[in-house]
């Protein structure tokens, strides 16, 4: 099991959306439209295969990094309120970590 920062997270989210929205500006598509084209084997003429193998990579970084980071904020939320007796809610600014499954 391995542990994942919040800080790993979101490095590697801002690179797959720095990636992700250069494609959409090259190609003109949001890269949901693309990643569902692209799905249904619509896209893959051969001149831009590289691009579209890349893009849906980082797409695929991007959609698999939110998901951590939604789970790691739901976790934090669950940790918060846990030992909460009705008093407001004090963050600390501790960096948290997601458990996860090597690959």
């Amino acid at each position: 099991m391995n542990e994942v920062t919040i800080t790993q997270i979101l490095d590697d989210l801002r690179v797959a959306d720095e990636i992700t929205r250069n494609f959409e500006r090259r190609y003109w598509l949001s890269s949901v439209d693309f990643y569902s084209l692209y799905q249904q084997g619509l896209l893959d003429d051969g001149e831009h295969t590289d691009d579209f193998a890349e893009w849906s990579a980082y797409y695929q970084i991007k959609l698999d990094r939110e998901a951590a980071l939604q789970a790691l904020s739901h976790e934090r939320v669950q940790q918060l309120t846990a030992h909460r007796h009705g008093e407001t809610l004090s963050i600390d600014p501790h960096e948290p970590f997601l458990h996860t499954v090597a690959a």
